[in-house]
């Protein structure tokens, strides 16, 4: 019989499908997204038929696609953001959903970090000077003794804080999941939300994206900042209103922005493309070649243990309950 198949739905040159060779080496068939970009749920729905799993990126997992794929039962994410996935409907489906947990989160953080040193330099602004001809001498910002704050203290976020304090930078937190006295020994400054908004150079957000954090910098939360800070985010695009903050830019009430997130990638349309006191990059932040490898490595590993059924281990299945219990669904091990 035919191997099973599994879907490499993450956006992968060619030059690296070789990082998915052990799944082809355990027997299972793999097929790749040869757009070039994240698919659009019905792009996704028609390359799942005779799909078991998928390495998955930012393509949506909801009812409508479990329903169209009955033989889907991983999905393993190629990150560690879950917010396009319906965990609900995926335990309903008995599909398992696993993270790349702890893969790229360095990687995160040094993007984080040259947004803020972009930012801070005002590096595309004098680029476009010398490019153009200019040579004007002008003041930047520097980072060595400014203040950061950091809203969320998970991996990534401490990840920055300790690139911060290389840089002799103030580090603010606010995490209410995370105990003072852990953010202290960590070298952060616990504060309340207003409180960090309200003191930090360059605000970066690390939050995860869900119906509470939604909209979670609004107009409200920006007139809280600085004229002159930046706001920075690598996480996830829901979590700004982008509205409130084209507005915020353009009438200099922050002084700039740092975005390789957005709420619709690519931003076609969006406000924010007509401003200049802002970086953008697509989406890349976790992409470094080391941390594509390890996040290969976790998928890989995630999706032979659960075709075997067994747990991954380390937090990384979000759903243990699918692998207890009855169900209708047949073993993934690969055929021969």
């Amino acid at each position: 019989m035919a191997a099973r198949r599994i879907l490499v739905a993450i956006p992968l040159p060619p030059e690296r499908r070789e990082l998915f060779a052990p799944l082809e080496e355990a027997g299972f068939a793999l097929a790749f997204n040869e757009l070039g970009r994240a698919l659009r749920r019905e792009e996704l729905i028609a390359r799942l038929a005779g799909v078991v799993a998928t390495v998955a990126g930012t393509e949506p997992y909801d009812e409508e696609v479990f329903r169209a794929a009955p033989g889907l039962r991983i999905v393993a994410r190629f990150g560690v953001g879950h917010d396009a996935v319906d965990l609900a409907a995926a335990t309903r489906r008995r599909v398992a959903v696993a993270m790349a947990f702890g893969a790229n989160h360095e990687a995160v953080a040094d993007h984080a970090f040259a947004l803020m040193a972009a930012l801070a330099h005002r590096i595309l602004a004098n680029h476009r000077t010398v490019r153009g001809g200019g040579w004007r001498t002008g003041l930047h910002r520097g980072l060595h003794g400014t203040t950061v704050g950091i809203l969320g203290f998970g991996r990534i976020g401490r990840a920055l804080a300790r690139r911060c304090r290389g840089f002799e930078m103030r580090v603010l937190v606010h995490d209410p999941l995370v105990p003072d006295a852990e953010v202290t020994a960590l070298g952060g400054e616990p504060v309340s939300l207003d409180r960090l908004l309200e003191a930090a150079d360059f605000v970066s957000l690390h939050l995860p994206l869900n119906e509470d954090t939604r909209h979670f910098v609004n107009a409200a939360r920006l007139a809280r900042m600085r004229p002159s800070a930046f706001l920075i985010n690598t996480a996830r695009g829901g979590l700004v209103d982008e509205t409130a903050l084209a507005a915020a830019l353009r009438e200099g009430r922050i002084a700039g922005a740092g975005l390789d997130v957005m709420a619709r990638e690519p931003p076609l349309g969006s406000p924010l493309l007509e401003l200049d006191n802002l970086v953008l990059s697509p989406h890349i932040a976790g992409l470094s070649e080391d941390a594509v490898r390890r996040m290969a490595t976790v998928c890989v590993d995630n999706i032979l243990c659960l075709s075997r059924g067994r747990d991954p281990g380390n937090g990384r299945l979000l759903n243990p309950e699918v692998l207890t219990g009855p169900t209708d669904r047949q073993p993934t091990e690969p055929e021969s």
